[in-house]
């Protein structure tokens, strides 16, 4: 170990998302040495993906070259890779095309992804939002249907290509709702000349007995409201027991058992954290919880491993309250921050993590907004939103072109990225 504490420190991250490309920025502020891995060349602002989905940005618009970033320091190195193993009696991580990488200090941010409960085959019926590949096919599909509506002669089979359901009732399902409303009833209004685009329906479906459970039930009922109001039909205590090609089973105390004839179901109603999770239990015989998280301690690191660290999505931690930290990217940042302090000797105590509130778009002027000590919706929790969300996007060019996207889509109620980039799949 003495041999150790005389090697110059050099971190790697795992993963270039929230927590991990905070981590960077701090380190690189510290001038501590680090590589960052990642399969992707960018960071990606997954909180604006449903923007892409529904053709109000383009992908550009919420990605940030990671090298771009990390650019101003020499110390700094962008590995396009993917972490396969790790090595913990080596201190190595082993990459899949670039061999073993050695660490001093292992920081561990690689998120999570969609969860179906169980239920891989609904995988392939419906669309998931985690990735700008899944947003770029749910745009595809959704405005593909509106195309194939256009050319549909039979009337039973229109209706169902102008159905979307939404399986989720958090932010994710919450916002994908309210924009792919506004797309139907506004947007493509005027577009189509064989029907009517707002006759679309879209329906949301949650499982629980209201909509975003995080937020009080004050929000989670003018959320509804603002939905219903833009023509969502929104189903509570409804659960989804089946799905195939072209149809989805719902199951409900108040309409029994349902089957909706729908060419689209979007699918936002959970995830799970990273498979690499696993690997990192298994190399340092660390805790999962049931949803394959890494328990890890007051400091974010693996207990008994002091210089590996687990933040993000993939770690199991506990707050204040001592309830474990949700998913969220300003707890990620605020961990990649913490974490890159503790390296750097400057950290105070244990994690702690401060909730600044939480936000949740619905639609044009539509938002809901808790502060806790303020509770806002309409359109004051709309333009807060908005100020938030450009606040974190990394990079200027790309805040100035969300900003100036947003004033047009305000102005002219248009969205300009409606592009379907590949031929449509054939009906489902």
């Amino acid at each position: 170990m003495a041999d150790r504490d005389r090697t110059p420190t050099h971190v790697v991250i795992v993963g270039g998302g929230f927590g991990g490309l905070y981590a960077a920025r701090a380190l690189a502020s510290f001038r501590i040495p680090f590589t960052l891995v990642d399969r992707r060349n960018f960071h990606l602002f997954q909180p604006l993906l449903y923007q892409v989905a529904t053709g109000s940005l383009s992908p550009g618009d919420i990605t940030a070259p990671l090298r771009s970033v990390v650019h101003g320091f020499s110390g700094a190195r962008v590995v396009q890779d993917e972490v396969i193993d790790v090595r913990a009696s080596a201190h190595e991580v082993v990459l899949r095309d670039s061999g073993a990488l050695r660490y001093t200090r292992l920081i561990v941010a690689a998120g999570s992804r969609t969860s179906y409960f169980g239920h891989g085959e609904w995988q392939r019926e419906s669309c998931g939002l985690k990735s700008i590949e899944e947003a770029l096919t749910m745009r595809q599909q959704v405005l593909g249907a509106f195309e194939r509506a256009e050319k549909e002669t039979d009337a039973k089979q229109r209706e169902r290509l102008l159905t979307f359901v939404i399986v989720g009732g958090g932010p994710t399902g919450v916002e994908l709702a309210g924009a792919l409303s506004e797309l139907a009833r506004g947007t493509l209004k005027h577009d189509f000349r064989n029907f009517d685009p707002s006759r679309a329906r879209v329906i949301l479906v949650e499982a629980i007995e209201r909509l975003l459970p995080t937020f009080p039930p004050v929000l989670s009922r003018k959320t509804k409201h603002a939905l219903e109001v833009l023509g969502v039909e929104v189903r509570l205590n409804t659960r989804v027991t089946g799905m195939e090609a072209g149809r989805i089973t719902l199951e409900s105390a108040e309409r029994g058992e349902e089957h909706i004839d729908a060419a689209t179901v979007l699918w936002g109603a959970g995830v799970t954290s990273s498979e690499f999770g696993a690997r990192i239990a298994a190399a340092f015989g660390a805790e999962q919880d049931r949803s394959g998280r890494v328990v890890v301690g007051p400091d974010l690191s693996v207990p008994g491993h002091p210089d590996v660290y687990v933040i993000g999505d993939l770690a199991h931690a506990i707050g204040a309250s001592g309830t474990m930290l949700p998913g969220l990217a300003p707890v990620a940042i605020q961990q990649g921050q913490y974490v890159a302090k503790h390296i750097h000797g400057s950290a105070r105590g244990p994690f702690r993590y401060h909730d600044k509130g939480q936000l949740a778009v619905i639609g044009r002027n539509r938002a809901v907004c808790d502060l806790e000590w303020l509770r806002l919706w309409g359109f004051p929790a709309w333009f807060i939103w908005v100020f938030v969300h450009i606040q974190y996007l990394i990079g200027f060019d790309n805040k100035l072109l969300v900003m100036l996207q947003w004033g047009f889509n305000y102005f002219t109620r248009k969205r300009g990225a409606r592009l379907i980039t590949f031929e449509p799949g054939p009906d489902a």
